[in-house]
């Protein structure tokens, strides 16, 4: 069996907690956050190419508004490899549709890798060898592996995977069964989640032989891989919006978890940003600033010609875009989605998304 892995790049997300950096078509992937000269979708896929051996075996799956803009940021990837979904219906039809696609092209026994394009990663080593370990698990057996960060911090901002018993050692890693899937928790849950030791925070990465998830989703989500089978993209119209978490992975008995310590964050929203770039200094400043009696900020501008000043502000985000600027404090970056649908349903602010 052919040991290199197809890694499917799951881009069609739109980034609204970035905004108003992370416009319509502009989205979060499209972005740098990091510093680098790279948008977090080119660093993904550099870093995936490496082990696909090559580019003509990586994939994207993305929104058909944004299938030209992939292209135009990833120019040497084939155009056939782009998977452009006529609607957004979240993770699993779009697991489902690309798993399809590659087990038609490369058979059934093709190892597939699931990776969210928005994704910073610490140490490119450290990820290789992982991947590499969770590889030769889906080649030795019927398994769908996910990959568990490491907490370092009670987070409630992230599902968390409880692991069960180890059933063996790859590339030197150990692996676990799932034992369970649990949403987001509370601070004393998840105080207590890592107080035991047995749970990682969920990746949202898996990596699966195509035919055994496709006979998975057979099983536990008829209603989406059958109109596929029959319709292929045309059946999209059809599909119920779920995670493939939801729609698979809490269901299945086939998910082992992988514990990974490669430095990692998902880039969720701009505290992201002091996680990344924090210093010593008092703030973290990716712009023009004058600050007196301003600490724990978060201050960011596109146009260094510009200049932001405060005063007597604490652990507050200000971003200044073209026409727009967002000032939040920092406990409170979840609430930018909502304030966007305000805009979206005002005929006069369309125009800031």
């Amino acid at each position: 069996m052919d040991k290199s892995l197809i890694p499917v790049i799951l881009a069609g997300g739109k980034g609204e907690r970035f905004w108003p950096l992370s416009r319509k078509h502009r989205p979060k992937q499209f972005l740098s956050l990091d510093g680098s000269d790279k948008s977090l979708l080119q660093a993904t896929a550099d870093r995936l190419n490496q082990l696909a051996g090559g580019w003509q075996n990586v994939w994207v799956i993305t929104s058909a508004q944004l299938a030209d803009g992939v292209q135009e940021q990833l120019p040497q990837l084939p155009p056939e490899n782009v998977l452009a979904e006529p609607e957004g219906r979240d993770t699993a039809p779009a697991v489902a549709w690309a798993t399809l696609e590659i087990a038609q092209k490369y058979g059934d026994d093709a190892v597939v890798g699931f990776f969210p394009a928005d994704h910073w990663i610490a140490d490119q080593h450290a990820f290789q060898e992982t991947i590499a370990a969770a590889t030769e698990l889906a080649i030795a057996q019927a398994a769908i592996v996910t990959l568990g960060i490491a907490p370092d911090y009670p987070s409630t901002g992230y599902g968390y995977i409880e692991q069960g018993q180890q059933t063996g050692t790859f590339g030197k890693l150990p692996v676990y069964r799932v034992n369970r899937f649990t949403e987001k928790p509370d601070r004393e849950t998840a105080e207590a989640f890592l107080a035991t030791g047995n749970y990682s925070w969920n990746s949202g990465m898996f990596i699966f032989r195509a035919g055994v998830v496709l006979a998975e989703l057979n099983t536990y989500a008829p209603e989406i891989i059958i109109p596929l089978q029959q319709s292929g993209v045309a059946a999209y119209s059809q599909m119920p919006k779920k995670s493939i978490d939801y729609a698979l992975m809490e269901k299945t008995q086939l998910a082992y978890v992988l514990p990974a310590a490669f430095g990692w964050d998902d880039l969720g929203d701009w505290n992201a940003l002091e996680r990344l770039q924090k210093g010593d200094a008092p703030n973290v400043e990716l712009a023009t600033h004058v600050g007196k009696d301003t600490q724990g900020s978060v201050i960011y501008a596109t146009d260094k010609d510009e200049v932001i000043v405060t005063i007597g502000l604490e652990d507050v985000v200000v971003v200044r875009d073209r026409n727009a600027t967002l000032i939040v404090k920092k406990d409170r970056t979840q609430e930018i989605k909502q304030v966007l649908k305000t805009l979206q349903d005002d005929p006069n602010l369309k125009q800031f998304l």
